[in-house]
């Protein structure tokens, strides 16, 4: 980080102090380095005695997937486009709802929860199966509202996309070995990668750069990106109120 004092006021904010905590996502599409992004960002905050908790979705370990797991294997259709937005969108919410219990308690006491994927990844893989703009557009009004009012899940203080060009993070699927009904069809992923970005526009979201040239940049580079972003978040000037939603 450019420097500590962020880091340093926030570590000894959550020390002591009873107010809500704060959330940092880490967004972007298959492949696009989140997984790793969260892992490097909760190891640097943990080194650095932040008081801090890592959470994912979808949480595959928990009951709560279940119906998760039977849409991305190819139970309710062989496609993506198969399956209705809005319904498919509830399996993911109620997965959410239900992890929310795990880190409730550590949120509202102060801690700092870093999460790979949250709401923004429910918009964007089923907001790609709607064509018109003003569908999406309801469609993004009606999980806001679903996710954040009716389930009571907080609102992020910093969402960061991780801006992965389709076809770089095709080979790094590749890569990986294993692919869904989401991953396995790249007109779909690229859908999901432009509503992304719409997404990011559209709340104000940061942007994390991930390619250079055609090449994925090196995952140290996009960390100290990332750890910018955050040590803004935490200056004493921004804390208590969400920098974007």
């Amino acid at each position: 980080m450019s420097n500590g004092y962020a880091i340093t006021f926030v570590k000894n904010f959550c020390k002591g102090c009873n107010s809500m905590g704060k959330l940092v996502v880490i967004e972007g599409s298959d492949g696009s380095g989140k997984a790793t992004q969260t892992r490097k960002l909760y190891e640097r905050l943990r080194d650095l005695e932040v008081n801090v908790r890592r959470v994912s979705f979808p949480n595959y370990e928990s009951e709560s997937s279940a119906l998760i797991k039977m849409y991305l294997r190819g139970d309710f259709g062989g496609s993506a486009e198969d399956v209705n937005p809005y319904a498919a969108a509830t399996f993911y919410a109620i997965d959410r709802f239900a992890g929310f219990f795990e880190w409730k308690n550590f949120y509202n006491a102060g801690g700092l929860v870093l999460s790979d994927r949250y709401v923004g990844s429910n918009m964007a893989y089923q907001a790609a199966k709607l064509n018109r703009k003003t569908d999406r557009t309801k469609f993004f009004a009606w999980l806001d509202d679903l996710e954040y009012k009716h389930y009571g899940l907080p609102r992020p203080d910093l969402t960061i996309f991780l801006d992965m060009p389709p076809e770089i993070s095709a080979i790094l699927r590749r890569e990986r070995g294993r692919e869904d009904i989401h991953e396995n069809d790249a007109a779909f992923m690229k859908k999901t990668y432009d509503v992304y970005r719409e997404i990011a526009a559209k709340y104000g979201w940061k942007v994390v750069n991930c390619a250079d040239r055609n090449f994925a940049r090196s995952s140290t580079d996009i960390h100290e990106d990332i750890l910018i972003l955050v040590e803004e978040m935490l200056a004493p000037e921004n804390f208590g109120r969400h920098v974007n939603l």
